[in-house]
């Protein structure tokens, strides 16, 4: 089983480079965060996702283009760096298309393992 799951982890790891789902995943787990606290930093997001902070910056700036967040300082702040984050109406649309496929590609990731795994243990 171990030889299965290292094999499809490569696997794994080659389609993540070109797969544009993974863009998907990123966005999705930055809007995740923002619509369960809308003051978290880009430093608590860079920690709490495992990505690098300039990656946080420039999905954020991505999702800010296209119009699915809004990015706002606290006026009344002495901390004038920083910010919070509203998902915008269309933000909620997209986090949800964004949500049906990135299930759509765990279900199809989890057929493929049960077909190695069953393929794995017929072999055995």
């Amino acid at each position: 089983m171990f030889t299965v799951q290292f094999l499809n982890s490569n696997i794994y790891n080659m389609k993540r480079d070109k797969d544009p789902l993974f863009k998907d995943e990123e966005y999705f787990n930055i809007i995740r965060k923002i619509s369960k606290d809308s003051n978290i930093s880009q430093r608590e997001m860079s920690t709490e996702l495992g990505i690098s902070l300039g990656k946080v910056n420039y999905c954020l700036r991505a999702l800010k283009e296209k119009g699915f967040i809004k990015i706002k300082n606290f006026s009344k702040s002495e901390n004038k760096m920083k910010y919070f984050y509203v998902l915008t109406p269309k933000g909620i649309s997209e986090k949800t298309k964004i949500t049906i496929r990135f299930m759509k590609q765990k279900i199809r990731e989890y057929d493929e393992l049960k077909k190695e795994i069953k393929k794995y243990n017929k072999e055995k």
